[in-house]
């Protein structure tokens, strides 16, 4: 059974688009399809947690994607069957501060 893909709040999904209008055209695409990725696997292999979680917009994020040089911190609910969008940002010293 396939995950859905979600951002927990409204405000969060405007902030996710307004980071992803800054990125390279080409490199916008290839995170919308890492994202879309996750509906068939919300874990994919060599991406491992995030230890310990990082806190984004008061949710924990304990997963990664790796695209170029950006990040997307999301979670996972197996429950549900959901991954939860929180952010995508550029790889750099502040990527992961606390």
């Amino acid at each position: 059974m396939k995950y859905s893909v979600r951002f927990p709040a409204e405000s969060i999904q405007k902030k996710f688009h307004k980071a992803l209008e800054i990125i390279p055209p080409k490199i916008q695409d290839e995170v919308m399809e890492a994202i879309e990725g996750l509906t068939d696997n919300p874990r994919p292999a060599g991406e491992p947690k995030i230890k310990p979680p990082l806190i984004v917009y008061q949710y924990a994020a304990q997963y990664r994607l790796k695209i170029r040089n950006y990040r997307v911190l999301y979670d996972v609910d197996d429950e549900q069957r959901i991954a939860w969008i929180f952010d995508v940002r550029k790889r750099n010293e502040r990527t992961y501060a606390r």
